[in-house]
């Protein structure tokens, strides 16, 4: 008998912000008691969701049910940042320049937008949380305005459309003097990611898609032709299991030693009162992401998307065990006003509403890890940071693999190699922490 044991479930630092200012939402199902399913999937964020929609599409009439360790939109989904970019995006490149056929991620990220538009229409999701109004690549120094222009070449040379603009147009889309210059593109999408999954899951259910939340997976194993799936008030038996878990798959013994498990951290503003929004000026919606892949990505949001705030994202940390610790959030948050300040001057010392931890998986050569583990068995997990477009392609592609079906999405991912091997341990934790903070040090302004 094939048995997976968790040896950790999801540990989450300050609350979920984008789910936060929404409002409340109905009491949790919990798995209770002995259910089945045809097909089960453990994880209800991007991925997760994403592999349910295509069930339904693939396997009409299948009964499917999403398990979640919590509540939809508490965990990874409601904490990034919202971006689904369709342009190359590679956090270990100097400038996000890709490493390979660049054209073909293009594509496929597309095909991720594609999915969630369609999604959009097809579950009446609310058109503002999945608004595709292209972002903007800041620079605040030389070296980072050398930095966007050699991506704005990059680009040149796929065909794809961007413009630069100078210190006085970035001005007047951010109400921030920081920037020197800015190189937009128009293809990026930006979520409001809690709404966006929300709306899933919700379209999901009127589906008869079973989502439990707040039933979290300790165990599942193999018995017979189905795999009994455990959770701590009820079992689910299902013919097939597909894992859209993140990093966590290394909780249940695979990819071990292979998976960097990082934080990433995030303020949010108080809603600005009308006051407040004429001395920062600017435009409602807009993001911007740090010319350097280690500087501070920022995020203004409107009353369509719950309330008019703004977002102030930077600081990493790998943490081995995938549990964040209160240091590493009060750093970052010092770390994080300080940066708000010296963008926004004119609302210097504002406190801030909302601080927290987000968790991201990467490994060292940047594939993920969408394939069959054994007969039966699927992931669709390891977004590399990018899990608002690489989560809902690998979650389609598990769906798809667990249907027997091939696609463009099922032979770019399985074509990948398994993750490199990390360094072992203290050094890895040591090692990557040293690299960061070196690297955010780096970043300086950006």
């Amino acid at each position: 008998m094939t048995r997976y044991t968790a040896s950790r479930t999801p540990h989450h630092l300050g609350p979920a912000a984008w789910n936060a200012i929404l409002p409340a939402q109905d009491a949790a199902e919990r798995l209770e008691g002995n259910a089945t399913a045809d097909f089960a999937v453990i994880g209800a964020g991007f991925a997760g969701l994403s592999a349910a929609r295509r069930l339904t599409q693939l396997a009409p009439g299948a009964r499917i049910a999403v398990l979640d360790a919590g509540r939809i939109a508490e965990g990874a989904a409601g904490r990034n940042s919202g971006f689904m970019i369709d342009l190359p995006h590679e956090l270990t490149s100097e400038d996000y320049a890709g490493t390979g056929d660049d054209r073909a991620m293009i594509a496929l990220n597309r095909m991720a937008q594609a999915f969630g538009r369609e999604a959009v229409a097809q579950y009446g999701i609310d058109p503002a949380f999945f608004d595709p109004a292209g972002k903007v690549n800041g620079a605040a120094s030389a070296a980072a305005h050398a930095h966007i222009e050699s991506y704005a070449r990059h680009l040149a040379s796929l065909d794809e459309p961007s413009e630069m603009l100078d210190a006085q147009a970035m001005r007047e889309l951010t109400g921030s003097a920081h920037y020197r210059s800015g190189l937009y593109t128009p293809g990026t999408v930006m979520l409001q990611p809690a709404g966006y999954v929300r709306g899933l899951a919700a379209g999901l259910r009127r589906d008869d898609v079973a989502i439990f939340e707040e039933s979290p997976v300790t165990g599942f194993a193999r018995e017979g032709a189905a795999w009994r799936i455990e959770t701590p008030q009820g079992d689910l038996s299902a013919g097939k299991v597909i894992l859209t878990v993140n990093g966590h798959l290394e909780s249940f013994g695979i990819a071990r030693d292979r998976l960097m498990q990082i934080f990433l951290f995030a303020t949010m503003t108080p809603d600005l009162d009308a006051d407040t929004l004429k001395r920062l000026g600017g435009q409602s919606r807009w993001g911007v992401t740090p010319s350097d892949p280690m500087g501070t990505t920022m995020r203004r949001i409107d009353r369509g998307q719950g309330g008019n705030r703004i977002v102030t994202r930077t600081c990493a940390v790998l943490r081995p065990g995938m549990v964040p610790r209160q240091s590493d959030l009060a750093r970052a948050a010092r770390v994080m006003r300080r940066k708000f300040d010296q963008r926004f001057a004119q609302l210097a010392g504002m406190e801030m509403a909302h601080f927290w931890a987000g968790h991201l998986c990467l490994s060292l050569n940047g594939v993920s890890v969408m394939r069959e583990i054994e007969p039966g068995l699927y992931a669709g997990c390891v977004q590399n940071g990018l899990g608002t477009a690489r989560g809902t392609l690998t979650g389609i592609g598990a769906a798809e693999l667990a249907c027997g079906q091939a696609s463009a999405i099922t032979r770019h991912f399985t074509a990948e190699p398994a993750p490199k091997r990390l360094p072992p341990q203290p050094f890895r934790e040591i090692g990557a922490n040293a690299v960061l903070r070196w690297k955010e040090w780096r970043a300086g302004a950006e």
